[in-house]
């Protein structure tokens, strides 16, 4: 059997059985960063219930906050469109760029120059050791996506039935999850 290895770009999809791991139950991440050294990721399908104009107070727009992954959740990051307003930013794949110059980024939002179809903003993210995620990958623990479009990255705005939306898109033996309760449990 080949061994399915994940890009930088690519979408990981967490298995139905991810039962009871709070961060990572139904979570949808982009891989913004791979190499020897490790991964990095951004849960892009879990809005937090607070928005940046409350964590930000020069910011006059509401714009929501995902919950990136566990790692560093003190720290602020962002996926972007827009590398020809926002220098120092760093191609993930397609048109989906990470980072930039911060400042920038409140100037441009706060003149209407960003929108919410633009930029994702997370606390934290999700990382992995060398060879972490290749070993979670083979135990089924993620499925590799490598055919999500950008756009829908940037506008997953149904954030919540992201994670259904892909058990449909898998079919088969995955269509069941894509209607059953958070905790099957409930059923």
């Amino acid at each position: 059997m080949e061994r399915l290895l994940p890009n930088r770009g690519d979408v990981l999809v967490s298995e139905p059985s991810t039962i009871g791991d709070i961060t990572f139950n139904r979570s949808v991440i982009l891989l913004a960063h791979l190499d020897k050294e490790g991964a990095v990721g951004f849960i892009i399908n879990k809005p937090l219930d607070f928005n940046l104009e409350e964590l930000i107070p020069e910011i006059e727009e509401n714009f929501k906050i995902f919950n990136g992954g566990p790692v560093e959740q003190e720290n602020l990051y962002f996926i972007h469109d827009v590398p020809h307003l926002i220098t120092d930013s760093v191609e993930i794949k397609d048109g989906i760029y990470w980072g930039g110059s911060f400042e920038m980024i409140v100037n441009l939002i706060n003149t209407k120059q960003i929108t919410p179809k633009n930029i994702k903003f997370f606390l934290g993210y999700s990382g992995w050791d060398p060879d972490q995620l290749e070993t979670e990958i083979d135990l089924r623990t993620w499925i590799i996506d490598s055919e999500t479009k950008s756009n829908d990255i940037l506008n997953s705005l149904k954030d919540g039935e992201y994670w259904q939306e892909k058990m449909k898109d898998l079919g088969g033996e995955y269509l069941l999850w894509s209607n059953a309760p958070d905790n099957p449990n409930y059923n």
